[in-house]
């Protein structure tokens, strides 16, 4: 007991480290998602088009490639030549990939709404706009909250990719003291840290699901 409280401290130090990444990521990749998608489903076709070629991009290169493309290699493109350090150079790398994974879930919702529901609201007088924000959207959160709480888990262990960009993240900490202590023990922890984060995750979602449900048929 007294070895597991000594590693307490840099494995929290690492989770908070992930939950950083984690909850920046959520925060800024939820909202993009769902404008790529609106944009995705518009009448604009160029738009649509190329938000289409963004989502094809980033969902059929690995997470890790991203990662390491926009800090290595961003720095050296003409014109650009953006130098982040390792932490917004994470954050940017996450939301980008999360965005379209998002973006996805988020059409699918919205195109799984009968197209009967546009053309009474437009009958009253309603724009795409307000069709959207009042009838369409509140049904798509309804609907999307099964797929999001299982990319929203997968998140929680994505984190774990920061370690290429020698982040001090949960599993790198754990991987450490492994390494200077010559256990086991520091996995398990850091294990169990993951698996009460996403038991959290699926306990909210669970309980999101069962509020919506109240207003199903």
């Amino acid at each position: 007991m007294d070895y597991l409280f000594q590693i307490l401290g840099p494995l929290l130090d690492g989770t908070a480290v992930t939950l950083q990444v984690f909850l920046l990521t959520l925060v800024l990749a939820v909202p993009l998602g769902l404008a790529l998608a609106l944009i995705r489903v518009s009448h604009f076709r160029s738009l649509s088009r190329l938000v289409s070629g963004y989502i094809w991009l980033m969902r059929g290169t690995p997470l890790m490639l991203q990662m390491l493309f926009i800090y290595f290699a961003l720095p050296f493109v003409p014109v650009i030549g953006i130098r982040l350090p390792d932490f917004p150079a994470a954050i940017v790398a996450f939301t980008l990939n999360y965005a379209a994974y998002f973006a996805e879930i988020f059409r699918s919702g919205i195109q799984s709404v009968g197209r009967g529901q546009y053309e009474a609201a437009r009958v009253l007088g309603m724009s795409y706009s307000q069709t959207m924000r009042r009838i369409i959207l509140p049904q798509v959160v309804k609907r999307i909250l099964p797929p999001m709480s299982n990319e929203t888990i997968t998140l929680v262990k994505d984190t774990s990719l920061i370690y290429v960009l020698a982040m001090n993240d949960l599993l790198r900490a754990a991987r450490g003291i492994v390494q200077r202590d010559f256990t086991t023990m520091p996995f398990a922890v850091a294990a169990a840290f993951y698996l009460i984060m996403t038991l959290v995750l699926t306990w909210g979602f669970m309980r999101l699901e069962k509020r919506y449900a109240v207003y199903e048929d």
